[in-house]
């Protein structure tokens, strides 16, 4: 069944280039389908005009729209991490060409903006003790890349 709802991320020529990215850097993307301008235009007749595929089971289309629109962080992606390892691996793959931000947000060399978060922060958000979280969001604020081990010690209280 399709989804019904699919984000349509919109590219200048480097839908194809993005989709290969986000396969290195996560692993598990499927390109599904690549379509492409005919004699219509308005780009040249057998350029890429969008590719969908897959990350982790969810399904993205890249257009190649051209140059009229950019991204922002007010909408990013984000992405849940079992551990440090994989905080690790996704925040450095997409540090090739990327901008890290505040609070393990980063946005990638195509303008994308992803947030690299381990689970066990919003377990840690949930807690009845006003006192831990607030040392929790104190710690994560003075972070870029979330560090598992910071976040538990102000957790802790350490």
């Amino acid at each position: 069944m399709q989804k019904k709802i699919t984000p349509f991320l919109w590219f200048d020529g480097k839908a194809g280039e993005a989709a290969e990215f986000y396969k290195s850097v996560f692993g598990d993307v499927k390109i599904l389908d690549t379509r492409y301008y005919s004699d219509a235009g308005p780009l040249p007749k057998g350029t890429v005009l969008t590719v969908t595929f897959e990350v982790f089971g969810q399904e993205f289309v890249g257009l190649n729209g051209g140059p009229h629109y950019q991204f922002s962080p007010a909408t990013s992606f984000f992405v849940s991490c079992e551990n440090q390892d994989e905080v690790d691996r996704y925040w450095n793959g997409l540090m090739d060409g990327g901008t890290p931000q505040q609070c393990g947000w980063i946005t990638d060399k195509f303008g994308v903006t992803w947030q690299i978060v381990p689970k066990l922060l919003g377990e840690i958000l949930k807690d009845s003790d006003g006192e831990r979280v607030a040392r929790v969001m104190r710690a994560m604020f003075g972070m870029v890349k979330l560090d598992i081990a910071g976040l538990q010690r102000a957790y802790d209280g350490k």
